[in-house]
């Protein structure tokens, strides 16, 4: 698939390689990309996933939302809101005695805020579609959170709701789908504390729609 004339992805992925001393197949081991897909994206032969975008932004510490922009992908100009202080005490709580001092609220947002631009595209759509289920099924029992989740998926898939509640909802699918955490597992056993929190932002979000 061939994808535009300006690759300014493939121009940034070499800028990182280079200054993180990483060769591609480096890379690859890290991110379990293969290596011959990495190159066609870095040389603009391949339009690069969702998913690719994510590893590539942990990995090579740069934010989602820049590659995605620089991917082409759509996204929504505006201020980025954070209202979540008042709903993520006990969760605050919780993280203190874990001697995690400050939840990062603001990642997650800005995160949830790419994704949400994100879910506007077709291959935004698609993502959802191919991966949620596949996600939902390795994650069940989690949490309580997993209810709100298919609920969402639901509403997504039958187009339940304004076009601006969809494009909510299909942020926190895509959000869920990610493979990277804000609060990584490690530090926080629970895991999936941060899509917990990410649908609780969106929810809050509903409630005043």
């Amino acid at each position: 698939m061939m994808v535009e004339k300006n690759n300014q992805l493939g121009v940034i992925l070499k800028d990182l390689l280079k200054k993180h001393s990483l060769s591609m197949r480096k890379l690859s081991e890290q991110t379990n990309i293969d290596t011959a897909t990495i190159s066609r994206i870095v040389n603009g032969k391949r339009k690069a996933t969702l998913e690719h975008l994510e590893k590539f932004s942990e990995h090579l510490h740069i934010s989602l939302h820049e590659l995605l922009e620089a991917a082409g992908y759509p996204l929504e100009q505006g201020e980025r809101r954070s209202e979540t202080n008042e709903y993520v005490g006990n969760i605050q709580s919780l993280l203190e005695t874990a001697e995690l001092s400050e939840l990062p609220i603001k990642k997650i947002d800005q995160k949830l805020a790419d994704f949400t631009d994100f879910a506007q595209t077709e291959e935004g759509k698609e993502t959802i579609d191919d991966n949620f289920e596949e996600k939902i099924k390795k994650v069940d029992s989690v949490g309580p959170f997993i209810t709100h989740l298919k609920d969402f998926y639901e509403r997504f898939r039958s187009r339940e709701g304004t076009p601006r509640e969809l494009i909510l909802i299909g942020g926190a699918l895509l959000y869920f789908i990610a493979p990277v955490d804000v609060i990584p597992d490690y530090i926080f056993p629970v895991g999936y504390l941060d899509d917990a929190i990410a649908i609780q932002i969106v929810m809050r979000s509903l409630s005043k729609e």
